[in-house]
């Protein structure tokens, strides 16, 4: 590998190469990868989105200003088509090829796929997923194109952008656009942390070109801030010191990006407080240290294996995905959560191949000819008699069956999955019995029903039918994606409705971390007066034995607190009597979630009397 200082940009064919934007391409497209296909690798790899949407904004910003300086006007209609020329043929590809194969493969993989279509198709995936209640973060139905959210939020800002610099171009000073820019960047930010709420679900500020916008504005202050020197080549350091104090500065930076990757998860509130407008601020100054002409920085970036896969980076990242849910689908009973690592593997190795072929013969060929050239080089080759004819032939066949499939998968595809239609299932029959509670009173020797509320996620929603026979007359308040961060705001909306009774089951450790802090708040809004049944959870998914050990160290140190081991008593059976995703019950898992909460208020009605103190009693785990 060589360290040779790379040049800061290679004209050919009126292009211009930056060095070590390639690398950085690599290692953020390797991120998302690790952390799509191996989640418990990398939690925070999904920060390699934000550093492509710098990258994207500083690109676009760049070229932008070179045409106007170079020509004196922006050809729109000619920067759009090199958008779509660069953007359309990969896409179209991995929307029907893989379209296709989930029709071979059916079940929730076609779920709502229509609507996933339209997204892809309007570059409108993120509102389109906002408005329809659709979630990044959620795994009840496995939307194969997902991650197009990104997509659509680059090529928003690229329909949108041009016109504004435009504008922004009256503004004379090159450092006060940027300050416009970076104010901008910073409103976005701000109003990502504004609507973020602790312990919902972020996928709205996550997905939105509103509050997600920070990254590609913060790019295109650096293009901004260094006009006229882009063209023409950024000054060389004055000396070897200040060469090395830059390199130093980006590879800090890029060391922080690393950093923020492995500490920042998607449930935590750092990341949408902050956190992704600092990776993104780090990713600038990366690009600032590695273009420069002298940079070994930029060399190093630019090296062999990371070159090649920062320029197939756009094909690897429209592709893992599809093949992986593909592959976890055929696998049955497999998530995204707690994937096989052969799935993972094989996944990575199928995009790694079917990106370069997408590369070397769809997306090379329609960028160098465009759509017109290649339709008449396809023309010549049917009308010649070579192989190429048989070529030509076989792939007009093959474009024909896979838009035929494509919308017969759209025609056939169910609108939830096998999990959706469980919960609605169990809500529906909860609904039932609360409407018309069963006359069979409890046989057990424990609080009744009519004394308990029942607060959880979407785990507790399944096996609300099972508690309301266990318990008859309980309240059940269960809805999906809730995390213990809203327990307190709840429970206390419950009491000023008069609807928190004596005992409360809390079932919300399923869908992220907990803080000591969070409990403690659940405490106070209870008071010494009532008892608290925690449930343990259970899940593929990284937090859950943090949020268990939390829950038994509160439990112990609480009198009339007691854990619910549902995670114990369902994992030696969690197969048999779990939907597919591993998380979820069945009427047969719902009545071991009741069996479990059955086992804990008996714990609770055999404690001996109070000593004067709610502290410093040890209770054993409820089985």
């Amino acid at each position: 590998m060589s360290h040779e200082p790379a040049p800061t940009f290679a004209l050919a064919a009126g292009r211009i190469h930056y060095a070590g934007l390639d690398g950085l391409r690599a290692i953020a497209v390797a991120a998302v990868l690790v952390y799509h296909l191996f989640p418990r690798a990398l939690p925070g790899g999904f920060i390699g989105v934000d550093v492509f949407f710098v990258i994207s904004g500083f690109l676009i910003t760049s070229l932008l200003l070179r045409e106007k300086a170079s020509t004196g006007r922006v050809d729109l209609r000619s920067f759009w088509g090199r958008r779509a020329r660069r953007i359309l043929p990969a896409l179209v590809i991995v929307v029907t090829a893989s379209t296709t194969a989930a029709l071979l493969v059916g079940g929730d993989v076609l779920v709502r796929i229509g609507r996933q279509i339209l997204g892809a198709a309007t570059f409108s995936y993120n509102w389109v997923a906002v408005a329809g209640g659709g979630s990044y973060f959620d795994q009840l139905s496995p939307e194969m194109f997902r991650t197009l959210w990104s997509l659509a939020v680059e090529e928003q800002f690229y329909i949108v952008w041009p016109l504004l610099l435009l504008a922004l171009l009256f503004v004379r000073s090159r450092w006060a656009r940027a300050a416009v820019l970076v104010v901008a960047a910073a409103g976005s930010a701000i109003w990502m942390a504004t609507l973020f709420m602790p312990g919902g679900d972020a996928t709205r500020v996550y997905y939105g070109t509103d509050t997600h916008a920070f990254g590609l504005l913060i790019g295109a202050a650096l293009a901004v801030l260094l006009e006229g020197r882009l063209g023409a080549g950024l000054p060389r350091a004055a000396g070897r010191a200040t060469r090395i104090a830059i390199d130093a500065a980006g590879t800090a930076a890029l060391v922080g990006i690393g950093v923020a990757m492995v500490v920042l998860g998607d449930a935590a509130d750092a990341t949408y407080r902050g956190g992704l407008a600092v990776a993104s601020v780090l990713t600038v100054v990366v690009i600032a240290a590695a273009i420069r002409p002298d940079s070994r920085l930029g060399a190093r970036l630019d090296a062999g294996a990371l070159r090649w896969m920062g320029r197939r980076s756009y094909g690897i990242y429209l592709w893992h995905w599809p093949i992986f849910t593909l592959l976890l689908a055929g696998a049955g009973g497999a998530t995204s959560q707690a994937p096989p690592l052969a799935a993972s593997v094989l996944a990575v190795l199928i995009t790694l191949v079917v990106a370069e072929l997408s590369f070397r013969f769809a997306e090379n060929p329609v960028r160098r000819r465009g759509f017109a050239g290649c339709v008449r080089a396809f023309g010549r080759a049917v009308r010649t008699r070579t192989p190429r004819t048989i070529v030509a032939a076989s792939t007009a066949l093959v474009l024909v069956a896979l838009a035929g499939s494509t919308l017969t998968a759209i025609a056939v595809a169910p609108q939830k999955s096998t999990v959706e239609a469980l919960i609605a299932h169990a809500r529906q029959a909860a609904h039932t019995r609360s409407v018309a509670p069963s006359a069979q009173p409890s046989t057990r020797p424990t609080v009744t029903g009519d004394n308990i509320t029942a607060v959880g996620d979407s785990v507790m929603l399944a096996a609300a039918p099972a508690l309301q026979e266990a318990f008859p007359g309980i309240d059940v308040d269960a809805k999906v994606s809730r995390s213990m961060y809203a327990a307190p705001g709840i429970l206390r909306r419950l009491d000023d409705e008069g609807r928190l009774r004596g005992t409360v089951v809390l079932g919300l450790g399923t869908n992220g971390p907990i803080s000591k802090s969070t409990l403690a708040d659940v405490a106070r809004v209870l008071g010494p007066q009532r008892q608290l049944v925690l449930v343990s959870a259970f899940a593929p998914r990284d937090w859950i034995a943090g949020v268990n050990a939390e829950l038994g160290d509160f439990a112990s140190r609480h009198r009339t607190t007691v854990l619910a081991d549902w995670c114990g008593d369902i994992e030696p059976r969690s197969r048999e009597l779990l939907a597919g995703d591993g998380i979820h019950p069945g009427e047969k898992g719902g009545e071991v979630y009741a069996k479990s909460i059955a086992a804990a208020l008996q714990a609770l009605a055999d404690l001996p009397p109070a000593a004067g103190t709610q502290h410093g009693h040890n209770l054993p785990v409820a089985r």
